[in-house]
């Protein structure tokens, strides 16, 4: 379904030509070359306690301003060890240099490299999150993850992490969120474009105020 709600993302800087594996805020370690379908679920450095878990993503930045659709969708695979050539998706997805048009053009993309329809898309509508809209995010954001996948983001605006650091895309863009904590009240969020902050943790809360008039791509 394509709406006129989910729409929109081109960045405003380009992300630095940097690739390395992240598992968590500014750590880096290599990732299992054995991962599974089940992806980071069977990679050595995933981290899963009681209410916390984060998957090992092989980080890549995005090569222009306008490629946040696809590396959020490459970042993402990356956690079941796969891949894929940002210019192909870019492709599939029509992205050009307005960006990707919406998160309805990335959920098949991500469905087709996994080989199975295991992502839909969700909106959340209005100009912020309501708390129904924010607690379905908790629970596909932890669904999601627990089955070792990653999920996609379509934002807008201002958003402020943990650490009280903002991040302001108000032409749009794309993110993945790669862990938890604290059972999904804190996301922990893969940012493709700039590589100096390549990973920051959000609340739940703020990020499904990022994401209201847009949507994400979570489990099905």
């Amino acid at each position: 379904m394509r709406t006129d709600l989910i729409r929109k993302t081109a960045l405003t800087a380009a992300g630095l030509a940097f690739t390395g594996a992240v598992a968590g805020p500014l750590a880096t370690a290599n990732t299992d070359s054995a991962a599974t379908d089940k992806g980071a679920a069977s990679a050595k450095n995933d981290r899963k306690s009681h209410g916390e878990r984060e998957l090992t993503m092989r980080y890549e930045a995005q090569p222009n301003f306008y490629y946040c659709g696809p590396s959020a969708t490459r970042n993402a695979l990356s956690v079941q060890g796969k891949d894929i050539d940002v210019d192909a998706v870019a492709k599939e997805m029509g992205t050009t240099e307005a960006g990707t048009n919406s998160i309805n053009d990335i959920t098949p993309v991500l469905n087709k490299e996994t080989g199975k329809k295991v992502y839909r898309s969700v909106e959340i509508r209005d100009n912020s999150a309501d708390r129904k809209e924010t607690e379905k995010l908790r629970a596909d954001v932890v669904r999601t993850i627990d089955d070792g996948r990653a999920v996609v983001a379509n934002i807008a605006g201002t958003a402020t992490d943990t650490d009280g650091i903002t991040h302001s895309f108000e032409g749009g863009h794309y993110i993945s969120v790669i862990g938890y904590r604290d059972g999904g009240n804190v996301v922990t969020i893969a940012d493709s474009a700039n590589a100096d902050q390549m990973s920051y943790r959000m609340s739940v809360d703020n990020l499904a105020d990022w994401i209201a008039t847009r949507g994400y791509a979570a489990a099905a």
